[in-house]
């Protein structure tokens, strides 16, 4: 069975950066789309980026475009969420999940993923 385990989550002051680590262990997902969504306290659970895991393929929502990015190692069946200038309103748990497209994985909620990491919280600190 395929389990996703987030990591890197933690306390940072705005302005920081953080890394975030998705490592899938089970099985290979070579043949999966991930993503990385966010749910931060009162709030619904938000789409913040996908990527193939060949990583030629990735997506974002608009309102991250520019201060995160995502990327993927094969050899480590791990996927990163690299976060830049972060705000207090960045604030939320981080999980990461998988699916068969960055098509599908972004489409949440619509769609029901396969997948899903117990996630990890980010606290920024003003």
């Amino acid at each position: 069975q395929v389990q996703l385990v987030e990591s890197g989550g933690g306390l940072v002051q705005a302005g920081g950066s953080l890394r975030l680590s998705c490592a899938a262990s089970g099985r290979t997902l070579s043949t999966y789309a991930m993503g990385w969504f966010r749910q931060a306290p009162g709030k619904e659970r938000e789409f913040v980026a996908a990527i193939n895991w060949s990583g030629g393929n990735t997506y974002y929502a608009n309102s991250m475009k520019g201060r995160f990015t995502i990327s993927s190692d094969n050899a480590k069946n791990t996927v990163y969420l690299q976060m830049n200038s972060l705000k207090p309103e960045d604030t939320a748990v981080y999980y990461c999940a998988a699916d068969s497209t960055v098509a599908v994985v972004a489409s949440y909620p619509k769609s029901d993923l396969k997948l899903w990491g117990q996630g990890t919280l980010v606290t920024v600190s003003s």
